[in-house]
């Protein structure tokens, strides 16, 4: 199995350079970004969004929208007025990375009829060999992204 890892993620890294494989969208990118920033700052208390959009290059209205997004799913609280701003609703090493891409994106899977929270039938569904391997890709990044959080990025 470990041979299979190994030629997957060489294949992936392969061919993600090629923009042939899924990828994140900004969505997911900004997020884990922004979260990355609140969570290594913790310690400063409340967070402002200005300070989030100057360091990590991203626009501010894109910033609000993504955080209306994460403060309705309680990922982060906001408080108003001086000293306000954002800040983790929960510990940083009790937030996923796959919790986020599942947020922002939906399935972490190469296709649909293997995603085991957003499964819907594909063409491909009723080729048995293809989706063994898709379903060990999906179990592969997922297991690697699930046990990933904030705290190992920080």
């Amino acid at each position: 199995m470990l041979d299979f890892a190994n030629h997957l993620v060489y294949n992936v890294n392969r061919l993600d350079r090629q923009g042939e494989f899924m990828k994140l969208t900004t969505k997911s990118e900004y997020s884990i970004l922004a979260l990355i920033y609140i969570a290594r700052h913790e310690k400063n208390g409340f967070i402002k969004a200005d300070d989030i959009c100057k360091t990590q290059a991203i626009p501010k209205k894109y910033v609000e929208y993504l955080f209306t997004i994460l403060r309705q799913s309680r990922y982060i609280r906001t408080r108003r007025g001086t000293g306000g701003g954002y800040k983790l609703a929960r510990p940083a090493s009790k937030i996923s990375v796959a919790e986020i891409i599942r947020l922002m994106d939906g399935a972490i899977a190469p296709t649909e009829s293997v995603s085991k929270f957003f499964f819907s039938d594909t063409p491909l569904s009723k080729e048995k060999k293809i989706m063994k391997v898709f379903r060990e890709i999906r179990d592969y990044v997922a297991k690697k992204l699930e046990r990933l959080t904030l705290a190992d990025l920080v």
